[in-house]
């Protein structure tokens, strides 16, 4: 083959490859696409769609908005995006918590995530990672113990919501070890870890991205991780199982559209974020932030979904979680 003919297939096939896009940039007409967050600023969901945005937003050739919308436990972006326009011009990037365990808790009359979205593609999974204020009276997990069951009820720990799923690991870590400890609700991470840095509150079960910052500075200690393994970031920090507490949980960040978004559209944007997710820089930044880059088609996030609410419907029964 010649080099001319080599140059041609290559523009070829740049040419068709973009050619898929066509549709979605003529649907959004210029317009931006706002990713909305139903969280605060500085938790792992906004990190994960500031991760998407610029590479997203050069491929589709728009911008792209990240748009914080805390409070309701992940309900009141999740309706906003359900009741948007169904033009790909508002997409919603879910927390699996959000998406699959605070409808079991707290369900909202005429809005199931379940039903009222439409999975369009995967993220990020990461682990949970317990870390707890610097000054707390424990330095290993064994330590933590101890001392919770020594003070029944006085130790405290922040989610970023009822039903969330770091409240419903921390519940699920207090069946399984006999202990009691208060529950304190933030609308969002980012809250409660300025919460937890400050000292207001002793404890949170998160994932490792907004949390790796600060226990590398030493402002935070962390003491277990509920990964199969442990994290290549803390290499030195033992998961659940390796102290003697059978808990495995992780977390997934995903992106979502209007139950209404035409099924070509939701195909088109599924295709342009797995090449996001795809990407050697993505995956880098992922690891970076102690979570893993995973790509998953419309079809697979949506049996993903299925199976995890059947799985934590199963534990918030056998736990007997409630919101607070």
């Amino acid at each position: 083959m010649t080099l001319i003919s080599r140059r041609t297939l290559i523009t070829a096939a740049g040419l068709g490859a973009a050619a898929w896009l066509n549709p979605v940039r003529a649907q959004l007409a210029g317009k931006p696409l706002t990713l909305i967050v139903p969280a605060a600023a500085g938790g792992t969901t906004d990190i994960a769609a500031r991760m998407l945005a610029e590479p997203l937003g050069k491929i589709l050739q728009t911008s792209v908005v990240v748009d914080n919308r805390s409070g309701g436990n992940g309900n009141i972006a999740g309706q906003m995006v359900a009741r948007g326009p169904a033009d790909g011009s508002s997409l919603l990037v879910q927390y699996s918590g959000y998406q699959c365990i605070t409808p079991l808790i707290q369900p909202v009359p005429g809005f199931d995530p379940a039903t009222s979205l439409k999975p369009i593609a995967h993220l990020i999974d990461a682990p949970q990672l317990l870390v707890v204020r610097a000054n707390f009276p424990a330095d290993t997990f064994a330590e933590f113990l101890k001392y919770v069951k020594a003070n029944p009820g006085k130790v405290n720990y922040a989610s970023s919501g009822n039903g969330s799923l770091q409240h419903v690991t921390t519940e699920l870590l207090k069946d399984l070890t006999h202990t009691f400890m208060t529950h304190i609700p933030y609308r969002g991470t980012g809250p409660a870890l300025n919460d937890l840095l400050a000292g207001t509150v002793d404890f949170t079960i998160t994932t490792p991205p907004p949390l790796l910052p600060h226990v590398r500075a030493g402002k935070l200690k962390a003491l277990m991780v509920t990964g199969r393994a442990r994290l290549p970031a803390l290499p030195n920090v033992p998961t659940a199982t390796q102290v003697g507490v059978p808990l495995v949980a992780s977390s997934w960040f995903a992106v979502y559209g209007p139950a209404s978004l035409p099924s070509e559209l939701q195909n088109r944007l599924s295709l342009a974020i797995k090449q996001v997710v795809e990407s050697d820089n993505f995956k880098k930044r992922a690891e970076d932030q102690g979570a893993k880059a995973v790509v998953m088609n419309s079809a697979e996030l949506a049996t993903l979904g299925a199976n995890e609410r059947k799985m934590w419907e199963r534990i918030v029964k056998v736990a007997n979680i409630k919101a607070d």
